[in-house]
């Protein structure tokens, strides 16, 4: 299965009358955050792949929609038909366990607390995100043999491929996970590449973490 993972930052490969050609043997498409809908819809009508998404700490008008607060139910009237109105074809899976073909993918979205601002999240609640699909995986070890294979996220782990400011510290909570989950890739965003020489795929334990920054590709070896 051939994955194209995108992130942060729209990229005029993709975002091209030219992306049919170029991305004509993908299977499925991830997207790691602080992307635009109408970018992830652009992807879905043209590739006419399934598109799986999280929302990171950017580009977060359509959150309420998908994450809703009770002041967001109460606000936003005609709450169903106003979200389906705004569907751009891909399928959020923050907070979420979802299979598609072989593949068992797990959604966390949003980046470490810096400001109080949207989608941002202590360790401990971060924690407790996780905590709540523990028995959507357990279900998925006695089905599938494993938990799930990829971990899709917004921000990296904590010491992986993070930065020292506030902003961009990882998550200690997605480590622990790697450690007892397993799953064979942790996708993530929010840390912009800049240079050629900047650490994208790294191996934790038996993770490989990759930073899907613009975009990046993986070929897992399987059938869809």
């Amino acid at each position: 299965m051939k994955i194209l993972c995108i992130s942060d930052q729209i990229d005029p490969l993709i975002y091209s009358s030219t992306i049919k050609e170029r991305f004509a043997d993908i299977d499925l498409v991830l997207s790691a955050g602080d992307l635009p809908l109408d970018y992830l819809e652009f992807i879905v009508t043209t590739l006419n792949k399934p598109v799986f998404f999280v929302f990171g700490n950017h580009n977060l008008k359509e959150l309420p929609f998908y994450r809703p607060s009770f002041e967001d139910r109460l606000r936003i009237r005609s709450f169903q038909e106003e979200r389906d109105a705004l569907s751009s074809g891909a399928v959020h899976v923050g907070s979420k366990v979802q299979k598609e073909g072989n593949l068992i993918i797990m959604g966390l979205g949003g980046s470490l607390r810096y400001n109080n601002g949207p989608n941002q999240f202590t360790n401990n609640q971060m924690n407790y995100e996780i905590w709540r699909l523990i028995p959507r995986l357990l279900i998925n070890k006695l089905i599938y043999g494993r938990f799930l294979d990829i971990l899709l996220t917004h921000a990296p782990p904590l010491g992986i491929h993070d930065k020292e400011d506030p902003c961009h510290r990882g998550f200690k909570a997605f480590l622990w996970f790697m450690r007892v989950f397993k799953p064979r890739y942790l996708i993530h965003g929010h840390i912009h590449l800049y240079d050629l020489q900047d650490v994208r795929t790294t191996t934790y334990h038996q993770t490989q973490v990759i930073n899907a920054y613009s975009h990046y590709l993986i070929d897992t070896g399987a059938n869809p």
